[in-house]
């Protein structure tokens, strides 16, 4: 590490930048982020602090590793002289983390999540140039939460992950949304909220056993437009008149819900299902 006037804190969270193995078969979150950046050198003039909050595959993220990493985000945010934090995290989950702490965390300074498409021991990986292009914008950008990944910077509004395995898997699905609020993270239990999808043939039933399970919220991916199958879209009423939340979303990767007068059903605008889920669970939360 280098010593220097400012500090920017890593947070591990574990995923593929963090396995071992071969590239096909490797096991994330088993190496310990101090050791990631063992062959990564910081900007000039800053010293690395590392901190393992996780070591998970992100396919099993959990809402008690979220508030963790929001913890320790918060207070390392705090420290005077920390410039800012990055967060090795795993590709799969990434963008809802993201999208988490962009409505949760008063990021007042910058928050850069990175992470990798190979493993930490294969002899091409990527993870090393992804954290030294997440410490450089944790140095220098102002403020918010960030996604660096494969030379590109993504908002946390706009990334999504699109693909399985290039080295360059995020885009960003431009929204021109507004910006979000940043709302304290609520201290109650996380409500149950599923997310369904419209498809050629789509019922109800998968709704009408939700509602019977006692389900909080209710995120239809729908076709298009948030267009849905006239069976699924009786029982989510059904689901809605019972006191569910519902709301509409495209399966659609760009372009999102565009409102009409007379819609039943209200609609998440140009969030993705699985950020509509995030803000959806923080609604009922409140």
């Amino acid at each position: 590490m280098q010593v220097g006037t400012r500090k920017i804190v890593v947070l591990g969270t574990g995923g593929t930048i963090a396995g071992q193995g071969e590239d096909v078969g490797y096991v994330a979150g088993q190496v310990a982020v101090a050791d990631l950046l063992g062959g990564v050198r910081p900007p000039e003039g800053f010293e690395v602090h590392a901190e393992q909050v996780a070591q998970i595959d992100s396919k099993d993220m959990t809402f008690d590793v979220w508030r963790r990493l929001h913890e320790r985000c918060a207070h390392w945010i705090a420290q005077a002289d920390v410039a800012g934090i990055v967060v090795t995290h795993g590709t799969d989950t990434m963008e809802e983390t993201a999208y988490f702490l962009h409505r949760t965390l008063d990021a007042r300074k910058p928050v850069v999540l990175t992470g990798a498409m190979r493993p930490a021991t294969s002899s091409e990986a990527d993870g090393p140039r992804n954290l030294a292009d997440a410490l450089a914008a944790a140095a220098k950008l102002p403020r918010g939460v960030w996604v660096a990944f494969a030379g590109t910077l993504h908002s946390p509004v706009d990334v999504y992950k699109a693909h399985s395995h290039d080295l360059d898997a995020f885009r960003s699905a431009p929204t021109g949304s507004p910006a979000t609020d940043v709302e304290p993270l609520p201290k109650g239990e996380w409500p149950r909220v599923e997310i369904v999808m419209n498809y050629a043939g789509a019922s109800g039933a998968l709704v009408d056993a939700l509602v019977q399970q006692g389900v909080r919220g209710i995120v239809a991916a729908g076709t298009g437009n948030g267009t849905l199958h006239h069976e699924l879209e009786a029982a989510l009423l059904r689901a809605q008149a019972k006191g569910v939340k519902v709301v509409r979303t495209s399966r659609c990767a760009q372009g999102g819900v565009i409102g009409h007068a007379g819609d039943t059903l209200p609609h998440a605008g140009q969030l993705s299902p699985v950020k509509a889920r995030v803000a959806l669970m923080l609604e009922l939360m409140r």
